[in-house]
């Protein structure tokens, strides 16, 4: 059985201790550039994670993703106009 996973962005004074991040759950993107990183951990202890997180020294701030919130299914009620621009 999958577990449900939530999304936290973390935001980072410097993205060179980020990798140690791997230990609270899936680090999924490290942003050198920008210094965030994306991490994914378990939803039954999201809210611990997330303190325990934010403790740490190189954390300016954690965010919470909404990516699973965003509808993904389209549906479109004008007609497909490919064939009319086809030769």
């Amino acid at each position: 059985m999958i577990a449900e996973r939530t999304g936290y962005i973390v935001w980072l004074h410097d993205a060179k201790p980020a990798r140690n991040l791997d230990k609270y759950g899936s680090l999924h993107y490290v942003s050198r550039k920008m210094n965030y990183a994306v991490i994914y951990v378990n939803s039954d202890r999201a809210e611990e994670t997330m303190k325990s997180i934010q403790r740490l020294p190189y954390v300016k701030k954690v965010e919470r993703s909404y990516r699973s919130e965003i509808r993904t299914e389209y549906n479109s009620n004008m007609p497909d106009k490919t064939r009319f621009y086809s030769y």
